[in-house]
This record gives C-alpha cells, structure tokens and sequence, in this order.
C-alpha cells in the first residue's frame, strides 16, 4: 500500500512537470541574441560544447527572401527568424553550446545584415520569441523536442498503469 502511494506521488510529480512544460510551450529564450561567451573574461573558463546542429549547410533562403534591407521590416524578418530557428529552439536555448552564435554568424553572412538587427526588432513575452505557431521540420534533430513530449507521455502511461495495479 505504501508503495502504491510512492508511486501516486511520483505521478503526480510527473503529471504537474509535464503540464507546466506543456503551458509554457516551445520558445526562443532571449538569451539566443547575446554575444557568445568569449567576450568577457569569466566566461573564458566556461568554454562552450560544440553545436550538435550544423547551421553550415542549412537553408537561409527562409531568412534571407523575406529580411531584406535597406529598411529590414520587423514584422516579416521577425517571422522568418522564427520560422528558421524555432524548430531548433531546445539546442538555441542551451547556453553550455555555442549554437546561438554559430547560427547567427550564418545568418549575418548569407544576409549581411547589420549587427544587432533580431536582437533590436525582434521581442515578444517574458521568454522570449514564442515558436508556438511555428510548425516543426521533419528532421531528426528539429524533432527532438516532440520525441521528448512522446517519451513524457509514455511515461506517464507507464506509471498510471502502474499506480492502477498497486490501487
């Protein structure tokens, strides 16, 4: 009986994380637009894990079709910043790697565009840019964020057939 109650509470942990994560949904965290981490002296001791996404050989047309200057209108260049780099959203957000300056760096240099421009039109809530809307590509590394909401819910699967066999 004990046991079964153990597992109850760990469901309901699980339950209540799962929900919380699910209510926020996807973002870009406005930490993505800061500049990379060699240019203070403390980070210099942090040294930062290589990206496991490689922005090299992406697609920038999505960017650089719909962000054209001289004027750079926020509106279309903020959506297309979105729709490129929300199905990446998990690694971008990751401070222990560089892929916010990696990609940025392929963005300035397909685009060339001026420094700071996402960074100065781009904003939205608290989080930072909502990829709610944003659909996710059909690659390994763009879907892993809903391999992680699968795995979450089989989970909690699990653990209620669980719990419903100890009741």
């Amino acid at each position: 009986m004990a046991a079964g109650r153990g597992l109850l509470a760990l469901f309901s942990v699980v339950v209540v994380a799962g929900l919380t994560s699910a209510a926020n949904g996807p973002f870009l965290s406005d930490s993505v637009f800061q500049p990379s981490a060699g240019s203070t002296g403390r980070s210099l001791l942090q040294a930062k894990n290589s990206c496991p996404v490689n922005f090299e050989f992406q697609n920038y047309t999505i960017i650089t079709s719909k962000c054209k200057g001289p004027k750079f209108p926020a509106g279309p260049c903020c959506a297309a910043l979105k729709e490129f780099a929300c199905p990446y959203y998990t690694y971008l957000n990751d401070e222990s790697n560089d892929c916010a300056s990696t990609m940025f760096s392929y963005i300035n240099l397909y685009g060339k565009y001026p420094p700071g421009l996402f960074s100065s039109e781009c904003k939205e809530g608290k989080q930072g840019l909502s990829c709610a809307d944003v659909l996710e590509r059909d690659s390994a590394t763009a879907s892993s964020g809903h391999h992680a909401q699968i795995s979450l819910l089989a989970l909690i699967t699990v653990l209620s057939v669980v719990v419903a066999l100890f009741h």
